[in-house]
């Protein structure tokens, strides 16, 4: 794809298609000068180059040249010596080992030691495998020559069932063709060509004793192989679909073979008794409501009543919650494994293409730099370049945007190389240069201080670029944005434009300062018409998905905020230990990091950290099937976008039993597959016909409807399956057409005009309409949480995902600071589950009969009813200062039995926290911030939610709450202290202006009474001041910093005023004292 080609402009529904051309002077880089090989001085041949592309040598102390052909042979039945020097010859990366290698060989080639390389083909290549059988059996003891490029020796005889039968080359083996083992099937012997070839005989004193045949030490070994694979098989029969190969007794014979990853279950001591708590705490809620139930308090039966409903939905709510925690479980990685597997030094990589999506909308929102700050830590992950493409999608079509990518496309080209050859971390600028840590920690290059000052002026100079654009566009002029050509920018009318696509940087150029190629780097805004219904973020992230299909086809993608930058350059390969792990990979959709957040205050006085649900609660559910999808930091599979199920795992034959006669089975299998056929009618046989050509695999869409259509009904059957496909996946046959390459890439005949023509297409305004598109396939549409939706319906296709958190945080972001801010993100989180609860793909009554488990549906449940808690929890938080203004409590007297389930569910509630910190790691400040933003969530943010979804749902009135800045400073945090005046503050400051006056009103009571009412008082004060305590961060945020006087010591002051005025009122200081006797009335009447 030409990165020069310019901003292509255009709608496919009006016919038209502009190309904007763009002044830019990219650096091309010349290819290398070839190198003259000399002649081989046995063979004559050309001596060829080695593994690393230089030219091959032999011998490392006379460099006497000899082809590798010879030098083979010299090894396997020469002298093992250089003719010139006479230096006994060792063994080079990618030859086979022979004797005498042990001691001088510290080359790390697991695959030239043991002959398997082949660079025509690959290992896995089940017809390559099948000819290698077939044409080792033909040619086993013959003479005549190989074909050319064709060696059968590497994958059959050394490979039973994936794994190494023995580790001697091919050459020691007893009975073996001389012309075996020479590179490309060419034979090098000193025997004449016309000679027939002799299978070398066995050599007692050499074979023997290489092979063992008939030790005992040979018959132990393969008596404990055999054993191991038996147990290999086992598991996998045993555990099903669910296996994932984590056991550590398989049979790992070499650490290329080794999983990619492994789960890490949390020890026995910490959480057999977190489990034990849990049903002890189960029990004791029984007894419990037993005793609530059937002990009323007739004189306050309405406050008893409401109470005990309350609490019965918080011990569902608790349900729903805890039990998808009963397996958690962590994984570990191992990115060298990867790196033999797939990516060796000198070969091309074998990791699989990647495409990253970031998404912005409004500039003025989401700043330029930050959006910036994160292309350029994409640009420098650690990963092949010619596997990485940057998809930025403007939503807002605005020119601000597109400038500030053409800026950081040319930082880029010098940021990439300075972050690689000094590897650093994270590779945002911004970030990196704000560390407050010693950036000379581990840098041993003597130029690095020099060229980090020079690239931080660099990156000073681009910040000032970018500011410049920013106070640029404030104004906005009246004709409109023009750009260099003077051509009008085609979004100035953001709501009506067409859609545009630039390619910035591209393999065919836009090299960095050094000459190397850069990730590709394409600007994307899809086409805007009045009257569509666009969907928000998820219409825009599959307007990416069907751009990328056409440009680059990744079969994997990376979605992130443009406020989350790569903080882990080596993120993307911890994702791909478990996409591209052969055990675990297959049915994996996505792998989820968990969120991280910079410029967070050091209390984290709003829970923004989110530690529990990220430390906690993702943990268990990776025991299950996986995590819950959160929005941004996730690797996809893309086939599991396009709505096909997972792979089914083949089960193990059904067992029969033997004591039965033959003919006894046999009739009833017959019977039952009689019954079986007779139940399918003709509709049913062609509907389930249509039905698997949609769902399974792309690989069966196209190819099982055409298969076994005789005649001229083949290519009926073909434009009827492209029809259903066009109907599922859009009107563009290039699309459509890469949907059905399950490992991705590109059609290689078409032009890149074409293909910029055909991504023009897909993301026009009308191309999803009637189509699967947002129902089926892509990200889901019908809530603002689509992420909720769009990892439930994968989990209801029978995938599973995965919970990675790498000991260097993956991704990292921003997150609201003040308390309205912050209000206002977690009412559009609540909103979005009162929508999926109105819906149809709502877990309470959706997907069942599918791929997902019963415990992963209780965390979708409790996703989405959570919202519905805050009626309860504001109901529950008023009845204290009722009752102390009444004088009235929810309880009647306790007695001991009852004082005594009350006492164990509290301590139960406190072991459980207690034990849930001890084996997640959680620190008591996180888990008590989380406990005091669930109080002031639920009666705010998610009260209003419930209410603004039910005028939504039922009403169609959509309403919006504004948000009105007061005070700000430019010191640390100080938009920590920022107010924000909003109607959602209103709930909580009712709450606690009830409960202070309750206590004030309690106390005074009792203090009027006298000390019996005391003893009643306490369990009315405890109920308040719990909630008094849970919503001290809100009061704190409301009252903000007052002229720095702390908050405490403002609420302590009013509330100890208020007392000692009630108490001075009751003493009554100032009535006059009477020292004389008593006077009392006597009860008679003396008239």
């Amino acid at each position: 794809m030409e990165a020069s080609a310019g901003l292509v402009a255009g709608s496919h529904n009006r016919n038209e298609l502009v190309v904007i051309r763009r002044e830019s002077g990219g650096g091309g880089g010349g290819a290398a000068a070839g190198r003259a090989e000399a002649p081989c001085q046995i063979c004559g041949d050309n001596v060829g180059v080695g593994f690393d592309g230089e030219p091959f040598v032999a011998c490392n102390e006379c460099a006497f040249p000899v082809c590798r052909a010879c030098y083979e042979y010299e090894r396997r039945e020469g002298s093992q010596a250089c003719p010139q020097c006479r230096t006994r010859y060792k063994r080079l990366k990618g030859c086979p080992r022979v004797a005498g290698d042990e001691e001088e060989d510290g080359v790390d080639d697991l695959e030239g030691e043991f002959g398997l390389q082949d660079g025509a083909r690959r290992e896995d290549d089940p017809q390559y495998v099948a000819e290698s059988m077939l044409r080792a059996q033909m040619s086993y003891g013959r003479g005549g020559d190989a074909h050319p490029g064709f060696n059968p020796v590497p994958n059959v005889p050394l490979l039973t069932n994936g794994q190494m039968v023995d580790d001697i080359p091919p050459e020691q083996h007893a009975l073996v063709p001389s012309y075996m083992g020479g590179g490309g099937g060419k034979r090098i012997h000193p025997l004449p060509l016309a000679d027939p070839v002799q299978p070398r005989s066995m050599d007692p004193s050499k074979d023997l004793a290489a092979y063992g045949y008939g030790s005992v030490a040979w018959k132990e070994r393969m008596e404990g192989w055999k054993q191991k694979q038996e147990r290999l098989q086992q598991l996998r029969s045993e555990g099903g679909g669910d296996w994932d190969g984590d056991d550590a007794d398989l049979p790992l014979m070499d650490e290329a073979r080794q999983p990619l990853s492994r789960k890490i279950p949390i020890p026995s001591s910490r959480i057999n008794p977190y489990r034990m708590i849990i049903i002890i705490r189960l029990v004791v809620l029984g007894f419990f409501f037993h005793y609530r139930v059937m002990h009323p308090v007739n004189d306050a039966f309405a406050l008893w009543l409401i109470s005990v409903i309350c609490e019965i939905w918080f011990a569902m709510s608790w349900i729903l919650d805890q039990f998808p925690k009963w397996l958690p479980i962590e994984r570990e990685t191992y990115l060298d494994r990867l790196s033999l597997r797939f990516d060796k030094e000198g070969r091309p990589s074998q990791l699989a293409p990647v495409d990253f999506f970031v998404s912005t909308v409004d500039p003025s929102k989401e700043p330029p730099l930050v959006t910036a700050n994160t292309v350029l830590s994409i640009l420098a992950v650690d990963y092949p370049v010619d596997k990485v493409s940057c998809y930025v999608s403007d939503d807002g079509a605005a020119m601000l945007t597109f400038e500030a990518l053409s800026e950081t496309s040319e930082f880029a080209k010098k940021w990439v190389p300075f972050c690689k050859k000094f590897n650093v971390e994270p590779r945002a600028p911004e970030w990196y240069f704000q560390q407050k840590i010693d950036y000379l920690k581990d840098k041993v290059a003597a130029s690095f201080v020099r060229e980090r000052r020079a690239m931080k002026r660099e990156y000073e100079e681009f910040k000032v670029r970018i500011n410049a654009l920013v106070a640029k566009a404030q104004k906005v002029p009246e004709e409109g944005w023009t750009m260099q050509d003077g051509s009008p920018w085609p979004g100035n009318n953001v709501r009506d434009h067409p859609g545009m696509i630039q390619v910035f940087l591209g393999q065919s150029g836009g090299r960095d300062v050094e000459g190397n190629e850069l990730p590709r780097l394409v600007y994307v805004s899809r086409e805007k018409r009045p009257g569509y219904n666009h969907h928000k973020k998820a219409g825009a992230m599959n307007a990416l998905v069907r751009v990328s299909a056409v440009l680059s086809n990744a079969s994997y993608l990376l979605n992130l905020d443009c406020d989350h930058y790569v903080n882990n350059s080596k993120a993307i390969k911890e994702a791909m230990c478990f996409m591209m792990d052969p055990l675990v990979g297959k049915k994996v959709c996505y792998v989820q990091f968990p969120q991280r957040f910079d410029g967070i205050d050091r209390h984290d006085r709003y829970a923004n950290r989110n530690v529990v649900f990220f430390d906690i609660n993702m943990k268990g559910l990776d025991g299950i099937q996986g995590p819950i999808y959160v929005g941004t930091g996730c690797v996809f599979r893309r086939q599991a976008l396009y709505g096909y199920d997972a792979p089914k795992t083949k089960k193990p034959p059904s067992r029969t039993c033997n004591c039965w006669p033959k003919w006894c089975l046999c009739c009833c299998c017959s019977n039952r597959n009689k019954k079986k056929t007779t139940k399918l009618k003709p509709e049913k046989k062609k509907r389930l016909f249509f039905k698997k050509a949609e769902n399974p695999s792309p690989a069966y869409a196209l190819g099982e409807i055409e298969e076994g259509v005789p005649g001229a009904e083949n290519e009926t059957a073909g434009i009827v399956n492209q029809q259903k496909l066009e109907k599922k996946f859009g009107q563009s046959s290039v699309f459509v057409t890469s949907t059905l390459l399950e490992n991705g890439g590109t059609l290689k005949s078409a032009s890149p005009a074409s293909l910029l023509k055909e991504a023009i297409h897909v993301i026009s305004c009308g191309y999803e309409d009637k189509t699967d598109w947002g129902k089926e396939i892509g990200w889901i549409y019908g809530s603002i949480t689509e992420d909720i939706l769009t990892g439930f319906k994968m989990h209801c296709h029978g995938w599973r995902s995965i919970y990675c958190i790498p000991k260097r945080p993956a991704f990292k972001g921003s997150a609201p600071l003040n308390l309205s801010d912050r209000l206002h993100q977690v009412l559009r989180w609540a909103l979005g589950s009162v929508e999926i609860f109105f819906s149809k793909h709502c877990p309470l009554w959706y997907g069942y009969g599918g791929g997902l488990k019963f415990l992963e549906r209780f965390s979708y449940i409790n996703s989405i009813v959570y919202p519905w808690t805050s009626i309860p929890l504001l109901a529950y938080c008023t009845l204290p200062a009722i009752c102390l203004l009444t004088g009235k409590f929810i309880t009647p007297e306790l007695s001991n039995v009852a004082s005594i389930w009350f006492m164990a569910l509290f301590i139960c509630i406190f072991v459980t926290g207690i034990l849930e910190m001890r084996w997640s790691g959680v620190a008591i400040d996180d888990w008590w911030r989380n406990e005091q933003f669930w109080v002031i969530g639920g009666v705010s943010a998610h009260l209003f939610a419930v209410f603004q979804g039910l005028l939504k749902v039922l009403a169609g009135i959509d309403t919006s709450f504004t948000v009105t800045s007061k005070a700000g400073d430019d010191e640390e945090f100080s938009e920590l202290y920022t107010f924000k005046w909003t109607t959602l503050l209103i709930a909580p400051t009712t709450l606690l202006l009830l409960n202070f006056i309750g206590v004030v009103a309690g106390i005074s009571n009792a203090i009027n009474n006298g000390y019996e009412s005391w003893g009643p008082l306490f369990g009315k004060l405890f109920f308040a001041f719990w909630v008094i305590v849970h919503l001290y961060p809100f009061l704190k945020g409301l009252v903000g910093r007052q002229n720095r006087t702390p908050t405490i010591v403002i609420v302590w002051s009013i509330l100890l005023a208020s007392i000692f005025s009630l108490l001075w009122v009751r003493i009554d200081p100032f009535l006059a004292k009477n020292d004389g006797p008593l006077l009392e009335e006597c009860g008679l009447d003396c008239n």
